[in-house]
């Protein structure tokens, strides 16, 4: 069953269109709805509206929860799932970061441009390491058994983190120097900002753990910026979804992806002086 908004009408005359880069095919018989009330309880629900939607989230899961239903969330950002956690009682909760490229084009017609991975963890209100759970793994042999490359965490919260590590500068230099990630790549200014925004970003998460696990070795790699640069120079130019946001007039997700991290880095007493400024040009952007 898929919520639909304004691709309703599309996808429930013509099906979902998917162009890939493995091949393209059409759904053509999609469960579709333009309102959660018309949908029956189920086993699962993935949430993949943008953060900046999250408000309506008790609204409109109602219908769909059951004692034990899992709820994923398939966003970027940190503390994504604290408020949700606060209402969903003691209903499973996961995090999903997804590791695509991939747009909207048209109404129900999806590119996919490259990659393809859900990362999944446990959601810990602590912060903690939550382990694999029965339900982490239930939920990743259904989504391999239906074809989609996943990788389980442990660690949710230090996943998260490396993910920022990468949406932080490029989805905020993206909008901000109206570039793509190939534009950004090529230009020396442009990739020593990406490095010291990822440096800084490195250095909140490092923090942050020092003082949630003292005792424990909560690290991300040490060659991650490299890793990272590697992986972008090999990218196919992408737009980033916080420039097909801003491009379009939509809100931006300023405060899961940069908020959130800057009051991390601060309650850890670490400074992220880029990321501040960056996120301060962002909102002024944003609210224009």
């Amino acid at each position: 069953h898929f919520l639909l908004h304004s691709d309703f009408e599309a996808v429930r005359q013509k099906g979902l269109v998917i162009e890939s880069v493995n091949g393209d095919f059409v759904l053509s018989e999609v469960h579709a709805h333009a309102d959660t009330r018309t949908m029956p309880p189920v086993d699962g629900v993935f949430v993949a509206l943008k953060t900046t939607q999250n408000h309506r989230l008790p609204d409109l899961l109602k219908p769909l929860l059951g004692p034990q239903t899992a709820v994923i969330t398939l966003q970027n950002g940190l503390d994504v799932e604290t408020e949700m956690a606060s209402w969903l009682g003691d209903r499973p909760l996961l995090g999903g970061l997804c590791f695509i490229c991939s747009n909207k084009v048209g109404p129900g017609h999806i590119r996919h441009l490259e990659y393809g991975k859900i990362g999944l963890g446990q959601y810990a209100p602590d912060h903690q390491p939550a382990g694999i759970s029965d339900v982490l793994k239930r939920l990743a042999d259904d989504l391999e058994q239906a074809g989609i490359l996943v990788e389980i965490t442990p660690d949710l919260r230090l996943t998260r983190w490396r993910k920022l590590v990468w949406n932080i500068p490029f989805n905020g230099l993206s909008v901000v120097l109206n570039a793509m990630t190939d534009e950004i790549m090529d230009n020396s200014d442009a990739l020593a900002l990406v490095e010291e925004l990822m440096a800084e970003t490195i250095a909140a998460c490092e923090g942050e753990m020092r003082g949630l696990s003292p005792d424990q070795t909560r690290r991300l790699p040490v060659d991650l910026i490299e890793q990272m640069i590697e992986h972008t120079l090999e990218m196919t130019p992408y737009r980033t979804s916080m420039k097909i946001d801003y491009d379009t007039g939509r809100s931006l997700e300023l405060e899961a992806i940069f908020g959130n991290p800057i009051r991390a880095a601060k309650a850890a007493a670490v400074d992220v002086p880029r990321i501040e400024m960056l996120y301060q040009q962002l909102k002024f952007l944003n609210s224009q």
